[in-house]
């Protein structure tokens, strides 16, 4: 495993139009890498709990129960990333702190074939609605 690559991982994850394409990148790279996984430390992260409910949620189109979320902060990198199931089908998620940019891939069928779904997400600053006490 060469941790250096985590920056090209970053830079598939925002410009690459093939998915499937960043998912494998970081399963060759990383995910199967015990010692990547030891670099971090398991976390619960609420904006991502939600993004993943919701993605998988409009994904199969139906409310779905997530388990086995298995969810590892690696700090110096700014990474969060992990494993989960949803109702049997295996999946993972990858997500950078910094650029505030994400991927979802989910299997696609029960039991497992080659196909699986994915979706890469961000995430958006709400701002608060103008009011007339704002200055600029």
């Amino acid at each position: 495993m060469n941790i250096d690559r985590l920056q090209e991982l970053k830079q598939k994850l925002t410009n690459e139009a093939d998915l499937s394409h960043i998912w494998l990148f970081y399963m060759d790279h990383f995910a199967d890498h015990p010692e990547f996984t030891e670099l971090g430390e398991p976390t619960y992260n609420q904006y991502l709990d939600g993004v993943l409910h919701k993605t998988c949620q409009q994904m199969f189109g139906r409310a779905i129960k997530i388990t086995s979320f298995f969810l590892i902060y690696i700090a110096k990198y700014r990474l969060f990333h992990g494993p989960f199931q949803v109702e049997r089908r295996i999946g993972g998620v990858i997500y950078f702190e910094d650029i505030k940019i994400g991927l979802i891939a989910v299997s696609a069928d029960f039991p497992a074939t080659d196909a699986v779904k994915y979706s890469r997400f961000s995430e958006i600053i709400q701002l608060s609605t103008p009011n007339r006490n704002d200055l600029n």
